[in-house]
């Protein structure tokens, strides 16, 4: 087995949960990112912006662990977006048919706007 420096560490921006994936998500490593994201299902916190800007490379393992991930999410209505596609994962995604199934965001600020609890709320 091959070392990596993979890594999964989580923000929160209010209600939304902020992911930052880093290294090489491989069969070795999408339980380290599935746990996470359970930790965070858990309690309810169910808006997820996974931030992949440090993924150098995933397999077919972390295409598949991020389809799962989608579904749970999805599962407990809440919503995954995704920021940070360098071209090499954008193609991986591209080519799994995963990219039309997430919503991308060019920066994490986009991703958090596009929240409906981001929106200011009007009380009459």
């Amino acid at each position: 087995m091959q070392a990596t420096n993979f890594s999964v560490s989580i923000r929160q921006a209010g209600p939304i949960s902020l992911v930052d994936v880093s290294g090489r998500l491989t069969f070795f490593e999408v339980g380290a990112l599935r746990d996470s994201i359970s930790r965070l299902l858990k309690p309810g916190r169910k808006n997820i912006v996974l931030n992949l800007s440090g993924l150098q490379y995933l397999d077919s393992s972390g295409i598949g662990e991020l389809a799962k991930i989608y579904v749970s999410v999805v599962k407990v209505d809440g919503q995954l977006k995704v920021v940070g596609l360098s071209p090499k994962v954008e193609e991986i995604l591209k080519i799994s048919q995963l990219y039309q199934v997430f919503p991308e965001f060019p920066t994490e600020e986009a991703a958090l706007r596009s929240f409906p609890e981001s929106s200011p709320k009007r009380t009459i």
